[in-house]
């Protein structure tokens, strides 16, 4: 496909995107479920290049989303920033606290890079819990309504084009990140980091500039998400949003651009609008999470590849007439 018709392709596909709750009827329950089919997709995409690219699972990823979230709370409440002032805000706090992290676990791997991770979670919640200048147990509440530019977003159906606006950049990112020279040593320092070294990429360093594009991402869909409910709390840390996005990000496969997209609105959709009950559905997710861990590391989309290669050579040995065999005649 030529490069400016692939360019209408892709423009189109967006174009039709924006459009697509109304297009399925256009209820509120439609535009909240693509709103958070879309913030949480964002959120999920960060977390992606760590697990996906880098090849660690980071167990603290929730700690930027909530790092987006009490930002704008406390610059929009506090100071009385806007959206452009409140998500600049979350940008910098994302990558103090990413540089931080990083460097913590630069020599860590696997299990104990993990482990950490969790422990960093883990504290997170305390000191959200417990710092009254964060709200305490009770959050922060009062965030003013999204005003950007003379728009204002009163409900979701006014934030979905901000979400779908948000989504669309994060998938570019995303898209120029695995294209891009940091992408590539991050996949080498995955797959062979004594080939990576010898081929002049500090794997350390890689580690370290993969924390700092990763965790803006997260924080930017925990900035929206503040907006969208208008008040943070600590359960914005829960593990429901750390498994929420470690299923989005391995139930379709790995490296796949619209992978986790499409994980968390088969989650969501099925938490909308076929939902067996608050408690069931959480079971649902981590059995689903554990499922694919298991027994589909390449997803469903490695399932579904698998299952082709078995049918082509189920038709090819079909097909193929039978070789002639030697056939021993008893003698008299």
């Amino acid at each position: 496909m030529q490069p400016a018709l692939r360019l209408a392709v892709i423009v189109g596909f967006a174009v039709l995107g924006l459009f697509l709750p109304l297009l399925l009827g256009g209820s509120l329950a439609v535009y909240s479920a693509a709103v958070l089919i879309a913030i949480f997709a964002v959120m999920a995409y960060g977390l992606d290049a760590i697990v996906s690219d880098l090849g660690e699972v980071s167990l603290a990823h929730t700690v930027f989303f909530a790092i987006g979230a009490y930002a704008t709370a406390l610059l929009s409440v506090r100071l009385s920033l806007g959206p452009v002032g409140t998500l600049i805000g979350t940008i910098i706090a994302a990558l103090i606290a990413a540089g931080i992290l990083g460097l913590i676990t630069l020599r860590l791997r696997e299990f104990v890079f993990s482990l950490v991770t969790y422990a960093v979670a883990v504290v997170a919640i305390a000191i959200a819990a417990n710092w009254d200048f964060l709200g305490g147990s009770d959050g922060l509440r009062g965030i003013p309504i999204f005003k950007l530019f003379g728009y204002e977003a009163r409900g979701d159906m006014q934030i979905w084009p901000v979400a779908y606006a948000l989504l669309v950049v994060t998938l570019y990112l995303m898209r120029s990140f695995r294209r891009s020279r940091l992408g590539q040593a991050a996949i080498m320092v995955h797959l062979n980091p004594r080939l990576a070294t010898m081929s002049g990429i500090d794997p350390q360093k890689t580690r370290l500039q993969v924390f700092l594009f990763s965790a803006p991402i997260t924080a930017a869909a925990g900035w929206l998400y503040a907006y969208q409910r208008a008040y943070v709390s600590v359960d914005l840390l829960e593990t429901y949003f750390l498994i929420l996005m470690l299923t989005a990000v391995v139930l379709i496969g790995r490296r796949l651009l619209l992978g986790p997209l499409i994980g968390v609105a088969v989650i969501q959709i099925q938490e909308k609008f076929f939902s067996f009950g608050g408690y069931v559905d959480k079971i649902v997710l981590g059995t689903a999470l554990i499922l694919v861990l298991a027994y589909l590391p390449g997803g469903l989309v490695g399932l579904f590849q698998a299952l082709r290669k078995v049918t082509r050579r189920v038709r090819a040995a079909a097909v193929t007439p039978p070789s002639p065999g030697i056939t021993l005649e008893a003698g008299p």
